[in-house]
């Protein structure tokens, strides 16, 4: 059992080249920035949102999150204190309603996975 489970991860991993520890195992809040977890909350009450492309399609492009439909991803700006823009910060979310979590800090480079409060 614990060999097919191996050989089921190893041959995952290799067909996602960017999947890595850093989205498979979900992260605390806390080590969350204030902003994310306010993003979190209008999240779960549905909005308002506060930018124009908050709940668009995310579309995971460098493959950087598990293969969905195209849809399955949605973003959410987490904003940057001083930021003239909508800075790097985002949630992008999966599932309609949202069943996964993920925290980028870096505008899509590495992903985290987190698990919001119910």
């Amino acid at each position: 059992m614990a060999l097919r489970f191996a050989l089921f991860l190893a041959t995952t991993l290799a067909a996602f080249p960017g999947l890595g520890r850093e989205w498979q195992e979900p992260n605390s809040l806390r080590s969350l920035p204030q902003e994310a977890l306010a993003t979190l909350e209008r999240i779960q009450r549905g909005g308002p949102f506060p930018y124009r492309k908050d709940g668009t399609v995310f579309q995971n492009r460098e493959q950087h999150l598990p293969r969905q439909a195209r849809g399955y991803y949605r973003e959410y700006t987490v904003p940057t204190p001083g930021a003239r823009d909508r800075g790097a910060r985002r949630i992008v979310t999966g599932g309609n309603p949202p069943e996964v979590f993920y925290y980028t800090a870096d505008h899509y480079r590495s992903f985290r996975r987190i698990e919001p409060r119910p």
